[in-house]
């Protein structure tokens, strides 16, 4: 056997880490991995919510009506992707009609807030600016609706 150089350890590696760095702690890694499929499946969401309103209110529809149409159909597929894989447990997803109940209250108060801010700006600013603005108000209120759905729907 040779001895190791200089600096490094003769020792191998601690089990469950990576070239001798310790791995996270294990009560962290759920709330990371919940984030980066949430911001994932977020930002297809948005792209879809946005994409609908924008070609919703091009052809004529009001903001309002226009914001409420996106938000339902980005909704339902946003339900069914968190519930399939971001909140997902050891014991598969975490889908059902009683957490539905919960998701539907949830968007329907974001809804709320959203179609408010939006139509607040297409009132004041205009059509295009509202379509600028959307993707900010959206953005915002997905910080808040992570920690709403992880522990008030998906729990």
């Amino acid at each position: 056997m040779t001895a190791a150089p200089p600096g490094v350890s003769a020792s191998p590696p601690e089990v469950g880490s990576y070239n001798g760095v310790p791995d996270m702690p294990e009560s962290s890694m759920p709330l990371l991995r919940q984030g980066s499929h949430y911001l994932a499946f977020g930002v297809l969401q948005l792209l879809l919510d946005w994409a609908g309103f924008v070609a919703l209110t091009a052809l004529g529809l009001p903001a309002a009506p226009a914001n409420l149409a996106s938000r339902t159909g980005a909704a339902l597929l946003g339900f069914w992707l968190n519930g399939r894989y971001t909140f997902a447990d050891g014991q598969g997803s975490r889908l059902g009609w009683r957490r539905f109940v919960r998701f539907w209250a949830l968007w329907l108060v974001m809804t709320v807030v959203s179609t408010l801010l939006v139509a607040f700006v297409e009132r004041h600013l205009g059509l295009r600016e509202a379509w600028l603005a959307k993707p900010v108000v959206e953005a915002g209120l997905a910080v808040v609706n992570f920690f709403l759905l992880r522990h008030i729907v998906y729990r």
